[in-house]
């Protein structure tokens, strides 16, 4: 396998352009449980480019009927992203201080059931504080402050880069 660079620029511009309305390549989940995972799938797939198509654990969309519970699911996204060591996407859990734009913001509870993903995708910064804005789907947002939500939990994911298949692999 070799590792490759996510391109933060171009998820954020997808982030950006796709935020209040839809790419009709992909199905929109808003009325059957949320688009919000989906759309995030979106972003991070435009910064890198590769899909894991394992139809047990890997994360990918073919169509609406046929895409991997990662693609779509809040928990089965951070699963596979913190988790992954084969093809595709990759990252690690992270505090908001360590996230860039491009990376992903999960909302939760008290208890740790989380329920939405925002795409960061600006930081800004006046003197020692800093601003977070994000894109998002179901309720949609654009250029959203993220202190505008309202949520008990949060749990940031900064992505590393992706792996690709080595051709020469054998």
């Amino acid at each position: 396998m070799i590792d490759i660079e996510y391109n933060r620029q171009d998820a954020v511009n997808y982030a950006n352009r796709w935020a209040l309305s839809r790419n009709p390549v992909y199905y929109d989940y808003s009325n059957i449980g949320g688009d919000c995972t989906n759309f995030a799938s979106q972003v991070l797939y435009a910064g890198t480019g590769v899909m894991n198509y394992n139809r047990e654990n890997g994360w990918y969309y073919i169509n609406a009927n046929d895409k991997s519970p990662s693609w779509t699911g809040v928990q089965f996204f951070y699963d596979f992203i913190v988790n992954n060591d084969g093809i595709g996407p990759y990252g690690v859990d992270a505090g908001i201080g360590d996230l860039l734009p491009g990376d992903f913001i999960q909302l939760g509870d008290r208890g740790g059931n989380f329920y939405h993903t925002l795409v960061l995708t600006d930081i800004v910064r006046l003197g020692r504080r800093r601003i977070y804005y994000v894109a998002a789907h179901s309720m949609d947002a654009f250029r959203r402050n993220l202190l505008s939500y309202d949520f008990e939990n949060y749990r940031g994911i900064h992505i590393l880069g992706a792996r690709v298949e080595d051709s020469f692999d054998e």
